[in-house]
């Protein structure tokens, strides 16, 4: 990084990453940048995973990137409403990324971690009343939560921004694959 800005390595890194989403897409996610000029202002895509009360959704998520990426993670939040122990009613994720973000991670990773929450929640850490019903009552859970992926996550589509022609060509791609 010798001899570049914080600012241009991370722009930097962003571009590479998005080059290999492009170049070799992962089944059950995506991002990218919202507008052309800015690619640290991204929404991801997320699949719901077969087999959980999520299946058949599609998730859409806001991902800021700080100006010092990868030294410091994004913040991701969901912008799809979802019930889930480890999402709260903003979409903010409630588990601290950054304890173990370091700079090896990379978006697609990050993506592919919150995926697989979906599958597996992290409980322990976060009470809430959500988890103590997967804990405790998880049919009444898995309804509740495959009632929200319905109304939010599959009702009409969800929306994207209008200027997001490639998310939408992403999520076309991913609805049927």
């Amino acid at each position: 990084m010798e001899g570049k800005s914080t600012f241009t390595y991370a722009r930097e890194r962003l571009e590479l990453e998005l080059r290999g989403i492009k170049e070799n897409p992962p089944t059950h996610i995506s991002f990218g940048p919202r507008s052309d000029d800015d690619v640290f202002n991204c929404q991801g895509i997320i699949m719901g995973p077969i087999g959980t009360p999520f299946e058949g959704g599609i998730f859409l998520l806001s991902i800021q990137f700080p100006s010092d990426y990868p030294f410091s993670p994004p913040e991701v939040k969901y912008l799809t409403k979802i019930y889930h122990p480890n999402v709260n009613e903003d979409g903010i994720i409630d588990i601290n990324i950054g304890e173990q973000w370091t700079p090896a991670w990379t978006t697609e990773a990050l993506l592919l971690s919150i995926w697989s929450m979906l599958m597996e929640p992290i409980l322990g850490h976060t009470e809430n009343e959500i988890s103590d019903l997967y804990l405790n009552h998880y049919q009444r859970y898995s309804a509740i939560a495959r009632e929200w992926t319905q109304k939010y996550a599959m009702s009409g589509f969800v929306s994207i921004s209008p200027g997001d022609q490639s998310l939408h060509l992403e999520v076309a791609r991913l609805s049927i694959e």
